[in-house]
């Protein structure tokens, strides 16, 4: 993971315009034209923010030190801002969007039809730095309001997104959309980064989030796929009037793509991972996953194990957990000790 950047650009403030300037970066095909277009214009960006829910996938990550220093080297700043929870009650602690739904045991908000996961995970972690940041607390001092670059394109599904935005009065936050004012679209943004000599980023987006549409489901990594499967069979229990992550089957009218509601049983339909695989995953690794949690519950919080280690044995086991009866008694030995990591101790 990059690490958040602890000293946050400072601005001249003898300069001409002194409202602050930021752009929302999601290290999508959008958000990386929109900023690309501007900085080889000339335009003063002097900050590009990147909120990492720890969901991405790994070509995400993958590309952000690429963009970075492509940034960097022509002035701006690249910041890693995350959401950083405080209240884990008797959970393990969780630092990411996906630990969050597994010690839980529920789905993002968009499988339920409300929101998304922005709100909290992408937005607030952003407006928390602004708040800390010198040059946008002076300008808000003066009753003047810092620029937030949007990459909203002229797409439908955009236009939707700025529709919704649109006529909100912020009191902070002065929004603009380049690519808006440009007149792009999303072949447009793509012709622009390979214009620059870039590679062209995957999609932005939570590898298990519910608006995934079912060809990118092909194009994710097993590892991620199992982790879909786990994430549902672990929501299964307390799941009433959904049926999984994509919430309702669509039966594919008016052009629609049909799928399940369920993305595990897309993944077993089309063969992405192996029946078997799968069984195994929904029966042994809720249960596995509950028996880490009991067995750390007691232990004071500052020395229980993060869930992510849980989620890494997961993944170094391809789902197979090799559950025994003193598992829950490994698990607490292993937390008693948190100098010896987790995946170690189970394997011996």
């Amino acid at each position: 993971m990059i690490e958040v950047t602890a000293r946050p650009p400072q601005l001249d403030f003898f300069a001409e315009n002194t409202s602050p300037i930021l752009a929302a970066l999601g290290l999508g095909v959008d958000s990386v034209a929109m900023l690309i277009e501007l900085v080889e214009k000339g335009e003063r960006v002097d900050a590009a923010l990147f909120a990492d829910t720890g969901g991405e996938r790994p070509q995400t990550y993958a590309y952000l030190p690429i963009f970075k220093k492509w940034l960097e080297e022509r002035g701006v700043p690249l910041i890693v801002v995350k959401y950083e929870p405080k209240n884990f009650k008797n959970y393990p602690p969780y630092r990411t969007l996906e630990s969050n739904l597994l010690t839980n045991g529920t789905l993002p908000s968009k499988a339920f039809g409300f929101g998304s996961c922005s709100s909290k995970w992408k937005i607030q972690p952003q407006e928390r730095w602004a708040d800390a940041w010198e040059p946008a607390r002076r300008c808000w001092a003066a009753g003047g309001k810092v620029i937030k670059l949007i990459g909203y394109d002229c797409s439908p599904a955009d236009q939707k997104r700025y529709n919704d935005r649109e006529g909100q009065h912020d009191a902070k936050y002065e929004y603009r959309y380049p690519l808006r004012e440009l007149g792009w679209k999303r072949e447009d943004c793509i012709a622009r980064i390979k214009k620059a000599g870039l590679p062209v980023p995957v999609k932005s987006a939570c590898f298990f989030c519910p608006v995934t549409k079912p060809h990118e489901l092909h194009e994710l990594e097993k590892p991620l796929l199992r982790r879909i499967v786990l994430m549902e069979a672990r929501a299964k229990p307390r799941l009433r009037e959904v049926d999984g992550l994509w919430r309702k089957p669509v039966k594919g009218c008016r052009g629609a793509t049909p799928r399940p509601g369920s993305m595990t049983e897309y993944i077993v339909d089309k063969g992405l991972l192996p029946e078997e695989e799968v069984r195994m995953i929904v029966e042994k690794a809720p249960q596995h996953l509950m028996s880490f949690q009991d067995a750390v519950a007691d232990i004071d919080i500052s020395l229980r194990p993060e869930l992510q280690r849980w989620i890494d044995l997961f993944d170094m086991t391809n789902g197979d957990l090799m559950q025994t009866a003193n598992t829950p008694n490994l698990y607490s030995e292993m937390a008693a000790n948190s100098q010896e990591p987790l995946v170690t101790k189970h394997a011996a």
